[in-house]
């Protein structure tokens, strides 16, 4: 861990750390916007599953207010259109999820615990991991969880600090879940800002 953190120290005396605390600033705004952006955010993080993050991000700003009001063939030949690998699933998860519109700024302040709100949007939000939950909430402005995918596992395999899963249990990713507490801790980072870090090192870009 000694030298990871060596490198995370390195990288906040750095040029992107202004970028990453921008980043983090732009993500704790989201608490203050209205149901329908909120949704266009999970939307985003239904679209980014077993998906590319960056292409994500492409088909979130051609679409936008379209998560809220099309059909479910009109939508599916959107993400055919710009090239999401799942569209027929995406879209039946994106449909399913617009009942929780109305609610769902409220729902998210009914929590005070973010993993239990996290479990919450696992069980009640088809299409939703805990990677693609903690990557929505992390995006409007919570910070003690950790988004796990293969880009973070690799990093932490080459670091030596986790033996490579097979598969991502729940079980398995709050135990890596508790490898990045103890690092965010060494480093002076929550896990909000920890993953921009990590996800710079490991691809050197800083999305979303």
């Amino acid at each position: 861990m000694k030298k990871l953190v060596e490198k995370l120290e390195e990288l906040k005396k750095s040029e992107i750390s202004e970028t990453i605390r921008n980043r983090i600033n732009e993500f704790e705004q989201f608490q203050k916007r209205e149901n329908k952006d909120l949704f266009q955010e999970l939307s985003f993080c239904l679209l980014t599953a077993n998906f590319n993050a960056a292409k994500s991000i492409i088909i979130q700003e051609e679409i936008r207010g379209g998560f809220l009001t099309l059909e479910k063939n009109e939508l599916i030949k959107k993400l055919k259109e710009f090239g999401h690998r799942f569209p027929n699933n995406r879209a039946k998860y994106i449909l399913d999820a617009r009942k929780h519109i109305s609610t769902l700024k409220e729902t998210l302040k009914s929590f005070e615990n973010e993993k239990e709100l996290r479990n919450w949007l696992v069980n009640n939000v088809k299409g939703l991991g805990m990677k693609e939950s903690s990557h929505f909430l992390r995006n409007v402005g919570y910070k003690n969880l950790a988004i796990i995918d293969f880009h973070i596992v690799d990093l932490l395999v080459k670091e030596d600090l986790i033996g490579r899963p097979k598969t991502i249990t729940k079980k398995k990713y709050l135990e890596i879940e508790q490898v990045l507490e103890k690092v965010g801790k060494e480093s002076n980072l929550n896990l909000a800002e920890l993953d921009l870090y990590l996800w710079f090192m490991e691809t050197g870009k800083v999305l979303k």
